[in-house]
C-alpha cells in the first residue's frame, strides 16, 4: 500500500456521494427529514424484489426480502440520504446504539446551535443531555449535542463556527462557515 496522499485510496475519489439507511417507515422518516430538519425530498423508487438470489448476491440481505420504497433526500450542502423501507424474514426492527457493531449517527452542521436545539425541541423531539462545548484539546471551538429521531435513530448537531483547534496545527481544513469551500 502506498503512504503517498496523492496515490492512496481509490483512484478517482472525489467524495461522499449518498449515506443509505433502513427506517421502519418511510413515510414518518420523510416528514421528519423534510418537515423538522428541512431536507428536500427529490425522488422514489419501489417495490423492488426478486424471485431468484440477486437481493442476496447484490444487497447481502435475505432472497426474499422486498424493498418496499426508498426516497432519496438532499440536506442543503451535505451528502444525499437514501431512505429505505424493506419487508424481509428475519429482519431486526431494533435501531442499533453508537457502541453496537453498525451503530451510526448522522451529524447535521448548524449555525447557530441554540436555535437549533429550540427548533428541535418545539417539535417535541428528544434532545439527549444538553450540549457539549469543547475549550481545549484538537475540537477546541465545536459545540455538539445528540438527539434522536422518531423511530430512535441516533443524530447529532454540530457547530464550530470559528473552526475546530486541530485546523489550526494542520495544512488538511474541513469546511466551515467562515472560510469558502476550497
Amino acid at each position: 500500500m502506498s503512504s503517498n496522499p496523492q496515490t492512496a485510496g481509490l483512484p478517482g475519489l472525489r467524495g461522499t456521494d449518498h449515506i443509505g439507511f433502513t427506517v421502519p417507515d418511510l413515510d414518518e422518516a420523510v416528514d421528519f427529514f423534510v418537515g423538522v430538519i428541512g431536507c428536500e425530498p427529490f425522488y422514489e423508487l419501489g417495490p423492488f424484489a426478486a424471485d431468484d438470489d440477486w437481493m442476496a448476491t447484490h444487497l447481502d440481505v435475505h432472497p426474499r426480502a422486498v424493498m418496499k420504497r426508498l426516497k432519496f433526500l438532499r440536506c442543503r450542502h451535505g451528502s444525499n440520504f437514501e431512505l429505505f423501507e424493506y419487508d424481509a424474514p428475519g429482519q431486526n426492527r431494533r435501531q442499533p446504539r453508537n457502541s453496537d457493531v453498525g451503530g451510526h449517527h448522522l451529524a447535521f452542521y448548524v449555525d447557530d446551535i441554540d436555535a437549533a436545539l429550540a427548533h428541535l425541541r418545539a417539535h417535541g423531539v428528544r434532545i439527549l443531555g444538553e450540549p457539549t462545548v469543547r475549550t481545549s484539546g484538537p475540537n477546541a471551538g465545536q459545540t455538539w449535542v445528540y438527539f434522536l429521531a422518531p423511530w430512535g435513530m441516533q443524530l447529532e448537531l454540530v457547530s464550530f463556527p470559528d473552526g475546530k483547534g486541530y485546523e489550526r496545527d494542520t495544512a488538511r481544513r474541513l469546511w466551515h462557515p467562515a472560510r469558502p469551500a476550497q
